[in-house]
């Protein structure tokens, strides 16, 4: 055990706006020595250049900004030396190779959106909705050559209700992110942290979600497929096929028990929207056909001249 240091050198790494919460806490708490983020990247119609919710942030604050093309150069591994940093964090970043998380003199780590070993990947809040989890959380873990397997430093749990999108978990986890942020560089810093080994065999998936990986299988339960809807909510978003066109389903839920629908098969009437499952009927209750905005199912029917029976694909 010791002291905590008076000035510390903590360098920040992030790209989104889920990481932003913990920069500014980290800031206040101790100051950064310097953020890392993205290049700034051509977005929209007119590929108008955009910077990154952290570098924004880090000019908003007047912190040293680097935004290198590669990790893995002479010059920006050069340029973090020179800054001698005690620990650099990391959230919702790159891969960092091994000459740049090893010039952390305490440690460098991670703060990542599942309870590992469950959920080793790109997109641990999605899979854990999608794979109708209750419970999951955060997790601070030591960087080392392979991703997400590093020792544990630091845990939150966070509970899942019934009804959450993998977009609403994502900002549930914010603050909790940054209070582990700070949290875990106190210990490193005091020496006061614990690493534990993960149990690898415990470990599960959780690649990046593809469009594909989303389109509706209505062969199957309705739970699993209300839990693709959420996890998926708001980005890619699950879909079928209605009426020959992509229908993304952004909030779905059990249906009229006394109504016999076949599986992939909808039915329309005054009380709704309804496509049959394995063991019944979804009820739709927010949509987005292609090329429109998202919208309740009751002003979508509002104005629907269509077929008010037939088969989803």
């Amino acid at each position: 055990m010791g002291d905590v240091m008076d000035t510390p050198s903590i360098i920040f790494m992030g790209s989104p706006d889920f990481a932003v919460p913990a920069l500014r806490a980290l800031h206040e708490t101790f100051g950064l020595t310097a953020i890392v983020s993205v290049p700034d990247k051509p977005s929209g119609r007119g590929q108008i250049l955009q910077s990154s919710a952290v570098s924004k942030e880090a000019i908003s604050l007047g912190i040293p900004l680097l935004t290198p093309e590669r990790l893995n150069v002479p010059e920006f591994i050069e340029q973090l030396s020179d800054l001698r940093p005690d620990i650099i964090v990391v959230i919702a970043f790159r891969i960092l190779p091994k000459e740049v998380y090893s010039l952390a003199k305490l440690g460098a780590f991670n703060v990542h959106g599942s309870l590992l070993p469950k959920y080793r990947g790109a997109a641990p809040i999605q899979w854990a909705i999608i794979n109708g989890e209750t419970e999951t959380g955060l997790t601070a873990f030591l960087l080392n050559e392979t991703v997400d397997t590093g020792n544990i430093i630091g845990q939150t749990r966070i509970h899942i209700p019934d009804d959450m999108t993998s977009g609403e978990l994502f900002t549930t986890l914010m603050n909790p992110a940054a209070e582990l942020a700070v949290s875990t560089c106190k210990d490193l810093l005091s020496g006061n942290a614990i690493a534990l080994p993960q149990h690898h065999e415990l470990a599960t998936p959780a690649p990046k979600l593809f469009r594909q990986t989303c389109k509706i299988d209505w062969n199957k339960p309705s739970k699993s497929i209300v839990n693709l809807i959420r996890g998926s909510n708001p980005k890619p978003g699950a879909w079928t096929v209605f009426n020959g066109k992509p229908l993304k389903i952004l909030k779905a839920c059990s249906g009229d028990p006394s109504l016999l629908i076949e599986p992939s098969s909808f039915m329309i009437n005054e009380q709704g929207f309804f496509i049959g499952t394995s063991d019944g009927n979804l009820s739709l209750l927010y949509i987005q056909e292609e090329g429109k905005a998202a919208m309740n199912v009751t002003d979508f029917l509002r104005g629907y001249r269509g077929f008010k029976e037939g088969v989803c694909s």
